[in-house]
């Protein structure tokens, strides 16, 4: 179960920091701080750069924080805040399924975040190591 955790976290985790450097870096393929701020403002969200400021940093170390199992559940509630911003001003009104533009990939992360919550990270993780 431990290693199963492991690879959950790893794998969640260090896609999500990829997401956060995208939207900060633009490594990746991604956009950077200045296009991102484009598509906040885009989308509503002001000031636009002190909300994607706020995305990327959730994304990059929350995502970080989940790889890690450290502060696992304080990690998971930065990832579960950006996806909900996600549902609420982008994808909730597509419906459900990803490939109409939906709330599926969003609410997939949101469960898999719940449920490490609920299950704690596993003994191969930083906050198993604090106690």
């Amino acid at each position: 179960m431990d290693l199963a955790l492991l690879i959950i976290r790893l794998v969640f985790g260090l896609t999500f920091a990829g997401h956060g450097a995208q939207k900060l870096f633009g490594w990746f393929g991604g956009h950077g701080i200045k296009g991102t701020t484009g598509f906040m403002e885009s989308l509503g969200l002001k000031p636009g750069k002190m909300m994607a400021l706020l995305a990327g940093l959730g994304e990059l170390i929350g995502g970080l924080l989940f790889a890690a199992g450290f502060l696992t559940e304080v990690a998971a509630i930065l990832l579960i805040g950006t996806m909900l911003v996600a549902i609420f001003k982008v994808h909730g009104k597509n419906g459900y399924w990803i490939t109409e533009g939906g709330i599926e990939y969003n609410f997939v992360i949101i469960v898999v975040a719940i449920a490490m919550i609920l299950s704690g990270p596993g003994a191969f993780s930083f906050d198993a190591l604090m106690k």
